[in-house]
């Protein structure tokens, strides 16, 4: 009996010793001993901590993301990596899409953690909670240990001048172990949980800062990329600019898409070319038997394509259920939902992390890349077959008009917040947005075929 009330004795000892240390998790700067029966924490008030908790998440992630920083040793190596490639246009574009396919993957990882790191932010939030209203517990455990001692040896041996009080403490203890021992070993896991949850937590914040650094330092390859590639173009770079200055005054008059579309395929050379040779490998492709269709599709489709490319590699009808969508996000409306104007959707949107990556889905030529209306910044894509791809809510186009992209190639990247348009009406959520249409001989389709499976609901760069 003396040996069980023993194990009695450490069992208590060792909850207290771990709910102190609770108590320095949940209420800081109380005395536990001293401190009446907690309060029972009402929905309301854990609402409130964990909406607190979130804007304080929040505000550390921020303060990771503005610590980050790439060095100038890396920014030298990034350098010397791309003058090797100077002059080599092919390469270079090639390089490009490798760096969007990296800086992709990385963009998902860090949102995975960013939104792990605020579900386990909201578990340990819950978790205090819970040990906050057990601290009646605990008072009547230290209770009865004060009266038994701080190391207490076998109960009669406590106090050997007094049995009395050895054989009251040892009574108290008795009374007290029936009742609370399940409500302590709940307390015991909770205090566990607690652990495991800080600790996964620090290692999410840890993997985030480090695949911050990476993104960081992608992004800065990506520029120099970029700028690169436009000096192997500068020769071309004043007509373009004229196509430009001609493009702009076009949309300044159009008053919607179609009109935009059919002028600049009309007025603008790089676009009429594009259309025509679109045209023209349509009518390639009609003219081919059905075996003959069927094999350039099987060799296009297994083959790499040809890396000095003008004109798409695949042809775009063939390409269903194989592109990527252009930004990693979720899908907050498809083709056909209600669009918030009393109107069904003529395309989908996007929701994606501020900064984001936008890539091209499919080979096409630019046919426009700036402002229209109140789309706000647009890129629009032939893609041959009579398709056209429209893509709005960017910023920071890294494309001009008459540039030929290929599949996966950096073409902007998102704001830092939701860009109000027509096309993004009765959204709720701040975090910035893609609307893309699929346009077909210019009417908006539903471009939900093309996109491959794994993009049910997440955008992806895995395909």
């Amino acid at each position: 009996m003396g040996f069980a009330r023993v194990n009695t004795v450490r069992f208590l000892t060792a909850c207290s010793l771990m709910l102190l240390a609770a108590a320095a998790w949940t209420a800081p700067g109380t005395s536990l001993a001293q401190t009446d029966p907690a309060p029972q924490t009402d929905s309301r008030e854990l609402v409130d901590r964990l909406s607190e908790r979130r804007s304080e998440t929040e505000i550390e992630l921020d303060t990771i993301r503005s610590s980050i920083t790439v060095s100038e040793e890396k920014i030298a190596g990034l350098q010397s990596e791309i003058d090797k490639l100077a002059g080599d246009t092919a390469s270079l574009k090639q390089a490009l899409v490798d760096s969007a396919d990296r800086r992709r993957a990385l963009e998902e990882q860090i949102g995975e953690s960013e939104a792990r790191i605020a579900e386990l932010s909201g578990e340990e939030t819950v978790l205090k909670a819970s040990l906050n209203e057990e601290r009646d517990v605990l008072a009547d455990v230290l209770a009865a240990l004060q009266r038994m001692g701080r190391d207490p040896p076998p109960a009669l041996l406590v106090a050997p001048g007094d049995a009395l009080d050895s054989v009251r403490s040892a009574i108290l203890l008795d009374g007290v172990v029936p009742e609370m021992r399940a409500r302590m070993e709940s307390v015991l896991g909770d205090l566990r949980s607690l652990q495991a949850v800080k600790q996964e937590r620090e290692n999410a914040r840890d993997a985030l800062a480090a695949d911050l650094d990476s993104l960081a330092e992608e992004t800065r390859r990506m520029d120099m990329l970029i700028a690169e590639n436009e000096k192997a173009s500068a020769e071309s770079a004043e007509a373009l600019a004229e196509e430009r200055r001609q493009a702009e005054a076009l949309a300044a008059r159009a008053t919607d898409l179609n009109g935009l579309i059919a002028s600049l395929e009309t007025e603008i050379t790089s676009a009429r070319n594009a259309a025509l040779l679109a045209r023209q490998e349509e009518e390639r492709r009609r003219q081919m038997s059905e075996a003959q269709r069927e094999e350039a599709r099987t060799r296009a489709l297994t083959s790499s394509p040809d890396k000095n490319r003008i004109t798409p590699a695949y042809p775009f009808s063939d390409l269903k259920n194989r592109l990527v969508l252009p930004v990693a996000g979720d899908i907050l409306r498809r083709f056909g939902d209600p669009d918030g104007t009393g109107h069904e959707a003529t395309g989908i949107t996007v929701a994606a992390r501020p900064g984001a990556l936008v890539t091209a889905p499919a080979d096409g030529t630019v046919v426009y890349a700036g402002r229209f209306r109140s789309y706000g910044e647009m890129i629009i894509l032939n893609v041959g077959d009579g398709y056209h791809l429209v893509m709005t809510g960017m910023e920071g186009l890294k494309v001009h008009q008459g540039d030929f992209v290929f599949s996966g190639e950096p073409l902007a990247q998102m704001g830092a917040r939701r860009i109000a348009s027509a096309a993004t009406l009765a959204l709720e959520t701040d975090r910035p947005t893609l609307y893309i249409e699929l346009r077909q001989n210019g009417k908006p389709v539903d471009s939900g075929p093309w996109w491959a499976d794994k993009n049910d609901g997440k955008a992806r760069n895995d395909t």
